[in-house]
């Protein structure tokens, strides 16, 4: 069904500037924008660059610029979480007073040969839940988790259900290096700035159910999720930066429509693409699936 007007709807999107956008990562916030837009809500920008190593100076400009080049125009300043660094230590205080976490000294290759999963996909075993051995040196903060799966329903992926301690293990939100975790940082930037809705690629809906958690922990409020496709390549492969992924464009504004499902006519011009699929907005016409190629989509009618 096309999305009802709720000016109270918050959305936002949330690059890494550590390069230009690609085509994946262009269609997640062609899909964060429109939804915004279409319930008449605010669009808010937020540069996700706590990982300072992977941060390139120029990458933010360059991102702004494609943007603007695309007509995605956003609300507001943009925010930036190296700026946001009191908000997260907060936090972290508020879930250590509550004995909600821990200090963990495992190595990753401690935590690969302990997991508990037959792969070794790294399921933290929770090894450090009653301290760690006199000698070792701390190494990160985990949070701990609960047996009970955490659920919820996925605007566009249907309903999600997961045990985090099995599934995931008790899971890092602060590192050695003074970095906060993408997990803590994310669930107190969005009840921050209000947001009410997160619209973004399906390789997150896994991280979601950690959200949760701490959101809960927190007593913070849970915004509604849509999980878009990612695009892949023939082979599967994500579409990445560090894989040298094309740069994506106003160019290719018709072929992203068209990959979320809105495939706009033929006599509708490129300048008027976004304002058609404005009017046009039905997320449940996204496909709803959890990758699609790249090439598939370029052969959608």
């Amino acid at each position: 069904m096309p999305l009802q007007p709720d000016p109270s709807y918050v959305g936002r999107f949330a690059p890494s500037p550590t390069g230009p956008l690609h085509f994946g990562s262009f269609v997640a916030a062609i899909a964060s924008w429109l939804d915004a837009r279409a319930a008449g809500g605010r669009w808010l920008l937020r540069m996700e660059d706590l990982d300072r190593p992977r941060v390139k100076s120029e990458a933010a400009d360059r991102i702004l610029a494609q943007f603007d080049a695309a007509g995605l125009h956003w609300d507001g300043e943009v925010s930036w979480q190296s700026r946001r660094l009191d908000l997260y230590r907060e936090a972290l205080e508020r879930l250590a007073s509550m004995e909600a976490t821990y200090w963990c000294a495992c190595t990753r290759k401690e935590i690969a040969d302990s997991a508990i999963t037959p792969d070794g996909a790294g399921v933290y075993a929770g090894t450090c839940r009653g301290g760690f051995a006199r000698g070792k040196s701390p190494r990160a903060i985990r949070v701990r988790t609960k047996a009970e799966a955490i659920a919820f329903v996925d605007r566009l992926q249907g309903p999600v259900e997961q045990s985090v301690e099995r599934e995931v293990g008790d899971f890092v939100v602060f590192r050695a290096d003074n970095t906060f975790a993408y997990q803590l940082a994310v669930v107190v930037d969005d009840a921050e700035q209000g947001i009410t809705d997160v619209v973004r690629g399906a390789d997150l809906i896994d991280s979601t159910p950690r959200q949760i958690h701490l959101q809960r922990l927190l007593g913070l409020p849970a915004p509604r999720y849509l999980h878009v496709p990612v695009a892949v390549t023939a082979a599967g492969e994500k579409l990445s930066k560090q894989k040298d992924a094309a740069e994506g464009s106003s160019r290719d504004l018709r072929a992203a429509l068209a990959f979320l499902g809105h495939a706009a006519p033929a006599d509708v011009a490129d300048g008027d693409l976004l304002l058609w699929a404005r009017g046009a907005w039905d997320p449940s016409a996204i496909p709803r699936r959890r990758t699609i190629s790249v090439n598939a989509a370029a052969r959608s009618p």
